[in-house]
């Protein structure tokens, strides 16, 4: 089974980050998600075999689901260009050609449980992003309302920063602000709806909107998968303990059970732990959509 941890597409020019590779087309981009994997922001030597694949059919899963297609403008490598129909090995199934839009550097997220930065804001101050939380919560508890929290976003190999509603105002302004706001918790919650009817719980998601020239505001990048969600089985759900997530956890676990420093480069993972991750996100992928994965 191969591993992509890298694409060149000829000579188109391309940008690089944790997991994807973007080519510019011009008034169009081409998204390729690789088998990259990261962890304590550290992008690890051993790629997890189809992970690009299983997040792109997620995320296109979502953006129908939703009724959020309007960037999408292809995800057929003949509409791409020769350089991509030259390694379908490397670009099929993996690759979404997409409408160009001013992204908004504002990371948008919805939180409905206590969890990950929110409950460690919240045992220090019973607020999650300076927002009044009610006391007595426990880790991994519904919240009473899904809330707002928008995060700056930080540059490759640095944490986003949570920052204020009003602070978001002053970079995209308020309308839009409360645009991205209400369309955020609009999606989470019909998402968080539907992970249910499948047995899982959306804990958290993060959402990335993008502007035409024309004005309208897009969802862009991906959607819901569990690099930007925390997803829980719900049969193994109890509030006051954290619960375990569909996604790169067990690759953290064997990180820090090696006594990974988090200041130099990862090991290459062992192959048990490669296994193991790839089944996670193929059970994600399963229960959420209904689909048998086929690759």
């Amino acid at each position: 089974m191969t591993t992509v941890l890298a694409t060149q597409a000829g000579s188109v020019p391309k940008r690089s980050g944790k997991v994807r590779d973007v080519y510019d087309l011009g008034d169009r981009l081409v998204l390729v998600a690789t088998d990259r994997i990261s962890a304590f922001d550290w992008i690890l030597p051993t790629g997890i075999p189809e992970k690009g694949k299983i997040l792109t059919a997620m995320s296109l899963f979502w953006f129908r689901f939703l009724g959020q297609t309007g960037q999408i403008l292809s995800t057929e490598l003949a509409d791409m260009g020769p350089e991509f129909v030259r390694q379908p090995d490397v670009f099929g199934g993996r690759s979404i050609m997409v409408k160009r839009t001013e992204v908004f550097p504002v990371e948008c997220v919805a939180r409905g449980y206590m969890a990950g930065s929110a409950w460690n804001e919240y045992r220090r101050s019973s607020t999650i992003n300076g927002i009044p939380i009610p006391p007595g919560l426990q880790e991994a508890e519904i919240l009473p309302e899904p809330i707002f929290t928008p995060a700056t976003k930080a540059p490759e190999g640095q944490h986003d920063e949570n920052i204020p509603f009003e602070e978001m105002i002053t970079i995209v302004g308020h309308e839009i602000a409360v645009e991205l706001r209400a369309r955020t918790l609009d999606l989470y919650r019909r998402a968080r709806h539907h992970a249910e009817s499948r047995g899982i719980i959306l804990a958290d998601t993060k959402f990335e909107f993008g502007q035409l020239e024309t004005g309208e505001i897009l969802l862009v990048d991906e959607a819901l998968t569990p690099d930007s969600s925390r997803f829980w089985p719900m049969d193994q759900y109890a509030p006051g303990q954290s619960p375990p997530s569909f996604d790169k956890q067990f690759v953290r676990n064997w990180l820090e059970e090696i006594g990974f420093d988090k200041k130099s480069p990862p090991p290459p993972m062992p192959t048990p732990i490669v296994e193991q991750t790839r089944a996670k996100y193929i059970e994600a992928y399963q229960r959420l959509t209904g689909e048998r994965w086929n690759g």
